[in-house]
């Protein structure tokens, strides 16, 4: 890293330490009135205010989303993306932690303004509603936010110290199969069985499953299979959940789960529709420029981060859209212990607690001496964009 700029790293500290009372109160306010997916009403309004304190100009509702909103600072390019995540989970609260994540966004974005130069750039705050399987990322990669913009930085809590995690690719369909209603017993011949077809369908995926990749897998529920015993199923409809380590392989997967949907139905007399059901997680791909850079910045506060175990599988997250478009990061820091979980009542115990509160401020300063260095490092900016389209 250049010398040049260590002084302007202690500023960063300097900022970061002014405001890590206010930061720190601001992830206790989110974290006491959890908002679950599209309905963090208050959330957006708190981080907004704040940053619009701070001189940032905002825009709200963006990507057709009431709770997604842009806060930039600065003009032009190179720009640098804060990412904040602030949705909660049902019955659990903040057992993600995404306040910890909102927080760090907000602090890093408003020390990173204070000590640039006004000619460095701009420094963008995007709010992204729904992570929590709504996909605010998604839609607002497909709404054009990220277009202009040279990296996305954010950091997830969690129970390990890693650079990044595998997030596998992940998308829901809905496979509705439809027959012939009769009386099981008076009109036999007559009836065509949908729900006998769905049953089939799980049969075929158990013996897929057997021989997909480590990283595949394909979950499946009944949301409908009658009405009553004596009425053979004419509407059958499962829910399916496919998972795969690249967006090409889950291709591939919605592909084996069509395939054999539609060769379900063809044996059965049954036909059958295969849609898609709410937003498609890309799989992340780490921008290792800028994870090296993070975690560089973040061991000076003692934390070191390493790769992430192998066969290790976290789930999926829609920062990979995000990842697909720019380079990203998505570090995880450990507010727990490794025997612990998130989505659990104890991790949202901890995403309040001392340990928490001093990740905090350690991610903040890495996440801003990151932003600065994207914005101030053309050549750091080129090694990352390298391997992004590599």
């Amino acid at each position: 890293m250049p010398h040049h700029r260590d002084d302007l790293y202690e500023r960063v500290r300097e900022a970061v330490g002014r405001r890590a009372d206010e930061v720190w109160a601001t992830a206790l306010a989110l974290h006491a009135d959890p908002e679950c997916a599209f309905a963090e009403h208050r959330a957006a309004a708190l981080l907004t205010g704040e940053l619009e304190r701070a001189g940032f100009a905002v825009r709200r509702g963006v990507a057709g989303m009431p709770t997604a909103f842009t806060a930039a600072s600065g003009r032009g390019r190179p720009a640098v993306a804060l990412l904040l995540e602030y949705d909660a989970l049902p019955g659990l609260g903040h057992a993600c932690g995404h306040n910890l994540i909102a927080a760090a966004g907000l602090g890093a974005a408003l020390a990173a303004r204070e000590v640039l130069p006004e000619d460095a750039g701009t420094v963008l705050a995007v709010g992204t509603p729904a992570e929590e399987g709504g996909g605010g990322k998604a839609l607002e990669v497909e709404a054009g936010v990220f277009d202009g913009v040279d990296a996305a930085l954010m950091f997830h809590p969690g129970v390990h110290d890693w650079t990044h995690a595998v997030l596998t690719a992940q998308e829901q369909y809905l496979v509705a199969f439809h027959g012939r209603a009769a009386h099981p017993t008076g009109d036999p011949t007559h009836g065509i069985d949908a729900l006998a077809a769905l049953v089939e369908l799980f049969n075929v995926l158990s013996a897929l499953g057997r021989r997909l990749p480590p990283a595949s897998h394909v979950q499946g529920i009944v949301t409908a299979g009658g009405t009553a015993t004596n009425i053979v199923p004419d509407l059958a409809e499962g829910r399916f959940g496919l998972r795969a380590a690249t967006s090409a392989e889950l291709d591939r997967l919605a592909g084996q789960l069509r395939t054999g949907a539609e060769g379900v139905a063809a044996a059965t007399g049954t036909t059958v529709t295969v849609q898609r059901a709410g937003v498609r997680y890309e799989h992340f791909r780490d921008s290792a420029p800028l994870s090296g850079r993070f975690a560089a910045h973040l061991a000076r506060s003692g934390t070191v981060l390493t790769p992430p175990l192998p066969g290790v599988l976290l789930g999926s997250s829609d920062i990979g859209n995000v990842s697909a478009r720019v380079p990203a990061v998505h570090p995880f820091v450990a507010i727990t212990d490794a025997d612990g979980s998130d989505h659990t009542p104890e991790f949202a115990a901890a995403a309040a607690s001392p340990r928490a509160r001093s990740v905090l401020r350690s991610v903040t300063e890495a996440l801003a001496c990151t932003a600065v260095d994207v914005l101030l490092d053309a050549g750091l900016r080129r090694a990352a964009w390298e391997q992004h389209e590599g």
